[in-house]
């Protein structure tokens, strides 16, 4: 913790002290910090610090490595340096300092956090400051006069004292420009070169003990250090100075333009009740059509080509929405890998989603794009990677997704993107601006595929965000975890969900049944009306109205799943009236339907002697074998071979088996061969376990999910993740706190020792360490109640700290504490 936070958090109101918990809500987590220096260890996390940074636009980081920079670093020297007014250079000071990663100290010099000062190994492409060269331990007093002769100042003083006049004139343009007057030809091209395009770089080590060349003058004259014999560095202030008093460093206070053109927003808001509603209808259709043919994944990981082809030419999605969805389905959890059907089938959780209305299925595909951390669309050399596989990208891939809507829905309203190829990439710079710290090579990969994507889900339509894209860019900081067991909090965010309900409000749950055995559809149909159709009938086109067809074929399909003619028809009369010819299509297919019929048997059991057959067939202990006469001398038996041959032996019959070649097969059995075969289609091997399933995770990674009465099944209901506590409470109680005196160290284990007379010596120095150090323990009380405390104070005879079960602060009398245990 930098004590400089402290001191700077001490000053500050109720406002500002409630912008700073606003802007870090990650300082104010349960448990909350209840002081000011618990407070300030929390806003000095380096993680929390660098999660923040991240949501600053470029003007704050060019202003943070201009702090690093200018010493000491005041608004004004900051100003100077970028070379432009102070009115412009305080309000992203200041928007540094509502983040808590920057501060100003009493004279009013700013400090940086300490993440953000490492983030920055050559702030503005400058090296370390020349007093870490000259200091070093490795130069002698030798080496510092030998620098004073060469750069013509006096050697008289103390090593610090020269040192210093160095460095002053080092640090001088015009001093510096007077001693390169005296340099070997080609030092001011070599020292260029470390000045713009440093500051590190790599040398020809011999050149610098070599007498006459540019690099020994330079290292002679301290313009120059190695740390290694292949590389030299330049200091800090001889770079600036090399660059010149004209030299300014960017500073970009306004983002770049996005190009747009007008849109209708009528039209807008149509496309999006249009796609919105087929993304839900699609998805389920892609989720039956796994529940019927499992989709395998390759030995390297992900679903092939050919599998996604397959499920987008049987469901009737075209390939770029069948990679979308199957990845969405797999993120929320809808589809997950299955040891038993050797691949990826609907989970449980889809059996809950379909029984959703329709605007709740919208809005976890929605939850499931907002944090995926992979972009199904992005195309690496022209190829798109495996659908499911490994993504190089991981959580920066969300980062960009996010970015990139948020600055779509800071548009203009009723403009939208210029389709011009050139003017889509100003999009790109407006989002680096906003996002500086994302990869910008990633960024342009990826900014076209999150377009697309946008589009297939109804949250963009004519390259403007709809009113369902809004709600969800709004949501940027509650987005959430791939891999988080919570529900997250975007699908219950009431304008999300306001959005999400007028995006299916036109879906048709109705359709029109034409004598020539079409049904048309005018609008986007509902999931459930789309699956009756599908099921029963062939889609012919989709769009603005889909129309299917029904055929024999597809009449004949749908008994095949096990429907009745009639079960059909009441189905079809619920959402339109049947005209007669689909009525007679419908009882003509299912009066031929069954008329060759097909039987699985286990084995063919056959005898020359039909008495020994009845025999058997009528045999009571046999039963269990499902044995059906065929002919007088053919029985078949519903169990296999093997069993039926032991069933046969253990009731005092002699089967042999017989090859597929009609020739007795006996065989020897090794020793080492294990006799009853060796597991097969039934087993429950796997890592799964038995009935065990595996959730596919991001980066090929699988996770087994637990069936529903396990403890943490997936039949349970998945808790909602907290609301973030209100800052400007927070920012109160904090500031009175810091008011009264802060508890005194020094006295918990006295305290504790008179007090806590039930415990022994041990637990009384486990419960020392919940007060001093905010460990973690389990405690119990002499009603028998227990509890899981941490962050404790002394309170006269009582023990204020956290309860988990309670989530609030809790008073324990010391008295009453009957056992302290570690809890882990």
């Amino acid at each position: 913790m930098d004590d400089h936070l402290l001191g700077w958090l001490r000053t500050l109101d109720e406002d500002r002290l409630g912008r700073i918990l606003a802007n870090r809500p990650d300082a104010i987590a349960a448990p909350w910090p209840r002081r000011l220096d618990t407070l300030a260890q929390r806003l000095s996390s380096g993680f929390a610090a660098m999660e923040a940074l991240r949501r600053l636009p470029l003007p704050c980081l060019e202003l943070a490595q201009a702090c690093l920079v200018v010493r000491p670093a005041t608004h004004g020297r900051v100003a100077e340096l970028l070379g432009v007014p102070l009115d412009e250079v305080t309000p992203w000071l200041d928007r540094l300092c509502d983040h808590a990663l920057a501060w100003p100290d009493a004279d009013g010099v700013l400090h940086l956090a300490e993440a953000v000062s490492r983030w920055w190994s050559a702030p503005l492409g400058l090296g370390e400051p020349l007093d870490r060269h000259l200091n070093s331990w490795t130069v002698s007093n030798d080496t510092v006069r030998a620098l004073a002769r060469g750069l013509g100042i006096p050697t008289q003083g103390n090593k610090r004292r020269v040192l210093a006049r160095a460095a002053e004139v080092l640090a001088d343009p015009g001093h510096l420009t007077a001693l390169l007057r005296h340099a070997p030809e080609g030092t001011r091209e070599l020292l260029d070169l470390f000045a713009w395009d440093g500051p590190v770089r790599d040398v020809d080590g011999g050149r610098f003990v070599l007498p006459g060349t540019p690099e020994k003058w330079s290292s002679d004259h301290g313009l120059l250090y190695r740390p290694s014999w292949h590389v030299a560095e330049m200091p800090r202030e001889v770079a600036l100075a090399l660059r010149g008093p004209g030299y300014h460093p960017p500073f970009t206070p306004e983002a770049p333009e996005v190009a747009t053109i007008p849109v209708d927003p009528e039209e807008v808001d149509h496309l999006m009740t249009l796609a919105a509603p087929h993304a839900v209808e699609r998805c389920a259709a892609i989720l039956d059509n796994t529940s019927k043919t499992p989709l395998p994944l390759l030995k390297t990981g992900g679903v092939g080509v050919r599998e996604v082809r397959r499920v987008a030419k049987e469901t009737g999605c075209d390939e770029d929405e069948t990679r979308l969805l199957l990845e969405l389905c797999a993120v929320a959890r809808l589809l997950a890998w299955d040891e038993e059907s050797g691949g990826m089938v609907p989970t449980e959780r889809f059996d809950r989603w379909r029984l959703d209305e329709g605007s709740a299925r919208l809005r976890v595909l929605l939850s499931a794009w907002w944090r995926m951390e992979r972009s199904s669309l992005r195309r690496i050399d022209g190829k798109y990677g495996t659908v499911l596989g490994d993504d190089r990208g991981g959580a920066d891939v969300a980062r960009v997704r996010r970015a990139v809507v948020s600055v779509l829905a800071h548009l203009p309203a009723g403009t939208a993107l210029s389709p011009d190829a050139a003017d889509r990439d100003s999009l790109v710079r407006n989002v680096h601006w906003h996002a500086p710290m994302l990869d910008r090579a990633l960024l342009d990969e990826c900014a076209s595929a999150v377009l697309e994507e946008a589009r297939l889900l109804g949250l963009l339509a004519n390259d403007t965000l709809t009113d369902l894209g809004r709600a969800l860019a709004g949501l940027a900081d509650r987005a959430g975890d791939e891999n988080d067991d919570h529900v997250p909090a975007v699908e219950h965010d009431p304008v999300l969900v306001e959005a999400s309900t007028r995006a299916l409000a036109s879906v048709r749950r109705s359709a029109l049944f034409g004598p020539d055995l079409t049904a048309v559809v005018t609008g986007p149909p509902s999931a459930e009306l789309a699956a009756l159709l599908d099921r029963v009938a062939e889609r012919e086109s989709r769009g603005a109205a889909s129309v299917w067809r029904f055929t024999p074929d597809s009449v004949r399909g749908a008994l095949d799943l096990g429907h009745e003619a009639g079960e059909l028809l009441e189905e079809l009369a619920a959402v339109g009236t049947i005209p007669q010819t689909l009525e007679y299509l419908v009882h003509d297919v299912a009066r031929r339907h069954g008329e060759v019929t097909v039987t699985t048997v286990g084995c063919v059991v056959q005898a020359s002697d039909p008495v020994l057959l009845a025999e058997i067939a009528g045999h009571r202990r046999l039963a269990r074998l499902g044995l059906r006469l065929l002919a007088p001398t053919v029985l078949a038996s519903a169990a296999g071979a093997e069993r039926t041959l032991a069933a046969l032996r253990e009731n005092g019959f002699s089967p042999v088996a017989v090859a597929d070649t009609g020739r007795i097969a006996i065989r020897r059995t090794r020793p080492e061969e294990p006799r009853g075969g060796t597991g097969g289609a039934g087993g429950t091997g796997g890592a799964g376990g038995p009935g065990g399933r595996l959730v596919l995770l991001p980066g090929g990674q699988v996770a087994e999910l637990a069936e529903p009465g396990d403890a943490l099944g997936d039949g349970e209901a998945h808790l909602v993740a907290e609301p973030v506590p209100d800052p400007y409470e927070h920012a109160r109680r904090l500031v009175a706190a810091g008011r009264s005196a802060e508890p005194g160290g020094g006295r918990t284990w006295a305290v504790i020792g008179r007090m806590a007379t039930r415990l022994p010596t041990a637990q009384q120095s486990l419960l020392g360490f919940v007060v001093d150090r905010g460990v973690r323990a389990g405690i119990t009380l002499t009603g028998g109640l227990t509890a899981t405390i941490s962050h404790g104070e002394l309170r006269g005879a009582a023990l204020d700290a956290w309860c988990e079960e309670a989530g609030d602060y809790l008073e324990f009398p010391l008295a009453e504490i009957v056992e302290v245990r570690g809890a882990y």
